[in-house]
């Protein structure tokens, strides 16, 4: 009860932005699932192709992330930022109609991650905002968990629609992966108009032009982004997960039906794991989190039937629900309001520049090795960060600046 009270309490932004990203989501995920076996199957794309077009995708809106959130601390604006961003993702989306090559695809990719490089920080940095610093932990968490149940219905409607398409084929086809990019305008649009009209702007202590002295984080913050970084090199794209479920096994249907069940178990885990971050500490849980991560990368290098995939899948969102919304949250600890929309675009962007050599190391390494290669170098990468997280010490939020005042 308690806990459903201070959700019912938490500001108009929060929900507002959780809302949004609820039905991104699930246009989103209703086509990314599929994408890679739309390659695969369909265009006869290799796996280190893969690791390339998913990699540039992250690496092309790294830029645009850091840059987008240094805008919106010298406007003193987040929300319009986001709300163009949200806009270029789902303009980019009906183009996947005329995919008809590697090419197209990576073209529409790559525009789809300049949406996101453009919303992202400006985005946590409203939320952020918006909240006081003893829940920052839960806000970030109901947001995952929005984010995570809109992913869960994408892949619902993908599912449904695919069955009635082809049945449990082993395979997309074109038609079918067509008809699902059709089935996912609908949520996207209904993004950018959720943002545009249910969230407002709120006023920073400082707006206006800032100074050098915005990049200048300090020792804690750059300290954390160095070990996001090498966590970051062992964790390629999920598409390698969803080949790896495929080399097992698993038919179209079976793969939908196991990521509905990792964003179930993501959505419901986030909520609650933020709210114990602002009692216990951000810092325990992403140490978890990230040593289950290593734990499940270990067991995709060693499963061998579809059952198994199934039980890491699982595990699989429970890392994210743990570690995911906790340390955007403690990215709001580290920073000062009026830096935070730079600070999320800098963390955005070590990930999203990471993203580029993690998915070719693990495209070459599959070629090269095999299937269980690049889980066991992404394993091992993921327990050097856990263990040079457990040094990290986070200062106490006693000594944060306030929470703005809202804009009127």
């Amino acid at each position: 009860m308690r806990n459903f009270e201070s959700l019912r309490k938490l500001p108009k932004n929060v929900w507002a932005v959780s809302l949004t990203s609820f039905f991104m989501d699930i246009s989103s995920e209703m086509v990314i699932n599929i994408l890679p076996l739309f390659l695969v199957n369909v265009l006869g794309v290799q796996p280190t192709l893969i690791g390339l077009i998913e990699g540039v995708a992250e690496s092309t809106a790294s830029l645009l992330k850091i840059f987008s959130g240094w805008i919106s601390d010298r406007l003193g604006s987040r929300k319009w930022l986001a709300v163009i961003g949200y806009g270029f993702s789902a303009f980019s989306k009906p183009f996947y109609l005329l995919a008809s090559s590697w090419g197209i695809v990576a073209a529409i990719r790559w525009s789809d991650r300049i949406g996101k490089g453009i919303r992202t920080a400006p985005r946590d940095a409203l939320i952020a905002d918006s909240i006081e610093a003893n829940q920052r932990g839960l806000a970030f968490g109901l947001h995952r968990a929005m984010d995570t149940f809109g992913a869960m219905i994408g892949i619902i409607i993908a599912a449904a629609v695919i069955y009635l398409a082809q049945g449990n084929s082993m395979q997309i086809t074109d038609q079918t992966f067509h008809t699902v990019v059709l089935f996912s305008l609908i949520p996207a649009f209904l993004a950018v108009i959720t943002l545009a009209f249910g969230a407002t702007e709120v006023a920073l202590l400082k707006k206006g032009k800032q100074n050098v002295e915005q990049w200048k984080f300090g020792g804690k913050f750059t300290y954390f982004l160095v070990i996001v970084g090498i966590f970051t090199l062992g964790n390629s794209s999920d598409a390698f997960l969803i080949l790896r479920a495929q080399t097992s096994g698993l038919n179209v249907i079976s793969i939908l039906a196991m990521l509905v069940m990792f964003n179930l178990i993501y959505s419901v885990i986030s909520t609650p794991a933020g709210s114990l971050s602002d009692k216990i500490g951000r810092k325990k849980l992403i140490v978890g989190g990230w040593v289950v991560y290593a734990l499940i990368y270990f067991g995709f290098a060693l499963s061998s039937n579809p059952s198994q995939m199934f039980f890491l899948y699982a595990l699989y969102g429970v890392y994210y629900g743990l570690a995911y919304g906790t340390a955007n949250a403690l990215i709001a600890d580290l920073v000062p309001s009026q830096s935070r929309g730079t600070a999320y675009g800098a963390y955005n962007a070590v990930v999203g520049l990471m993203a580029l050599p993690a998915s070719l190391i693990a495209g070459w390494l599959w070629e090269v090795s095999g299937y269980s290669a690049p889980f066991w170098f992404g394993g091992g990468m993921a327990l050097i960060a856990a263990i040079l997280m457990v040094f990290f010490k986070i200062p106490s939020r006693d000594e944060e600046i306030p929470i703005p005042e809202p804009a009127m």
